[in-house]
């Protein structure tokens, strides 16, 4: 699909999101700092990048006492982590390729009402944590020629993210339930209801053990592998956008 076929509205996003590979955080949360501008409040997609970018700004700027053990490899992962997100919104956009079915539950309910912000965000989440994480890992372990351990220093500073995103997550989403300056606040009861339904930590380690799993198969039976963890991660999106 040309560029000229994609939607008038969508265009300016497509430019963004399309743009040469980010290389550092700065690049990415540059990247997201000019999506939360363009897209408006009616837009789910902006509920999702403006927690992603919020949590990615405090990842950033708040290592574990003592740092991170191997902070090369923890930034890498997270650029290239970022890298599927924007890939995954061009791809719908201009069709190039399969877009897994997690972005585009997310994708087509951008713009439909009685949907509250958080689940828009916390399917952005599923989509990129549960189909992307695990792909992530395994490209920053090619790039870097590792294979990391269970008491690997990669495997402890990807669970002290867990330990901050536990802090994080419950007062990034009340932020995006109660609205920004002065916006009418959302219906805050919903993010107990929606974290106990989707669990960022636990959606982490089983993307983590999804990449070790990944790591021993080819062929047909990575194929399999895939395609099964694109249609579960699609039904759990629907999940949280219908039914939470």
């Amino acid at each position: 699909m040309s560029v000229a076929t994609i939607n008038p509205s969508d265009r300016p996003l497509y430019a963004i999101v399309s743009g040469a590979a980010p290389e550092t955080i700065n690049e990415v949360l540059q990247r997201m700092q000019q999506i939360d501008e363009l897209l408006d409040d009616g837009d789910g997609l902006k509920w999702f990048n403006r927690l992603y970018m919020m949590v990615t700004k405090e990842v950033d700027v708040s290592p574990p006492a003592g740092g991170w053990k191997d902070a090369v490899w923890l930034l890498r992962l997270d650029v290239v982590f970022a890298g599927f997100y924007f890939r995954a919104i061009a791809g719908f956009l201009d069709g190039s390729g399969e877009t897994a079915s997690s972005w585009s539950v997310l994708m087509k309910a951008r713009y439909e009402a009685g949907i509250d912000r958080i689940q828009f965000a916390l399917a952005g989440m599923n989509a990129h944590i549960n189909h992307d994480l695990a792909l992530a890992l395994l490209e920053t372990d090619r790039e870097m020629n590792l294979v990391p351990g269970e008491d690997s220093p990669q495997r402890v500073d990807y669970e002290a993210v867990n330990g901050l995103l536990n802090t994080v997550m419950p007062a990034a989403l009340e932020m995006l339930a109660a609205g920004i300056l002065g916006l009418a606040a959302q219906d805050t009861g919903k993010i107990g209801r929606v974290l106990a339904f989707w669990n960022i930590c636990k959606a982490r380690d089983l993307a983590w053990d999804f990449g070790h799993y990944l790591r021993g198969l080819n062929g047909v039976a990575l194929a399999v592998a895939r395609a099964a963890q694109d249609q579960m991660t699609g039904v759990v999106g629907t999940a949280i956008l219908r039914c939470v």
